[in-house]
């Protein structure tokens, strides 16, 4: 069976790849879960992040962004000392920045999926890539994102994170051409 080269021989990766990147994702939670997860891995790779995303549930409340937004200091800091998760304090406190940005856009928008599906005028762009070598690490559409997610009070979003989330939450299919989950995720 024909996958995408970058989840090589890993069962973990072969099993993200198979059964959830590129899967379209509509509910809040689950999108704030994956973009807090794509803003962690930030200068590392993502089968590490992969690896510690149960402890990051468990960390963080199961990403329920009400409950985040009411972390106190306190909360905080026993994140700091969560060997589970990845102890960058940036990256913490970023994930309770961004439930609160989250509120307030759920607050506008209805939903945050709503609000985040409009860059691709609700629909998964299919693109057709015949090796990982030609996918890009952004484009136009991830840069705006970025830009207004930013401009929204959002951090640990910038272009190449964004292009990340829209891949892993099915806003863009960048299987490769040959590979199984192409034409399964275009049907």
């Amino acid at each position: 069976m024909k996958r995408c080269q970058w989840c090589k021989s890993d069962v973990l990766y072969i099993k993200y790849h198979d059964e959830e990147w590129g899967v379209p994702v509509h509910s809040d939670k689950k999108l704030f879960e994956s973009l807090m997860l794509e803003g962690a891995q930030a200068g590392l790779n993502w089968i590490m992040v992969l690896k510690k995303r149960s402890a990051y549930r468990a960390a963080f409340d199961k990403f329920n962004f009400n409950m985040i937004a009411t972390y106190e200091e306190s909360k905080i800091q026993s994140l700091f000392n969560n060997s589970g998760i990845i102890r960058n304090k940036l990256k913490i406190r970023a994930i309770v920045k961004n439930a609160h940005a989250l509120i307030k856009v759920r607050e506008e928008f209805g939903t945050f999926n709503k609000y985040i599906w409009q860059f691709t005028k609700h629909k998964t762009i299919h693109n057709k890539w015949e090796s990982i070598k030609t996918i890009p690490v952004n484009t136009d559409i991830s840069d705006h994102m970025s830009k207004d997610l930013k401009n929204r009070g959002f951090t640990f979003v910038g272009t190449t994170i964004c292009y990340a989330f829209m891949q892993a939450v099915g806003m863009i299919n960048d299987h490769i051409v040959d590979c199984h989950r192409y034409h399964e995720l275009k049907e």
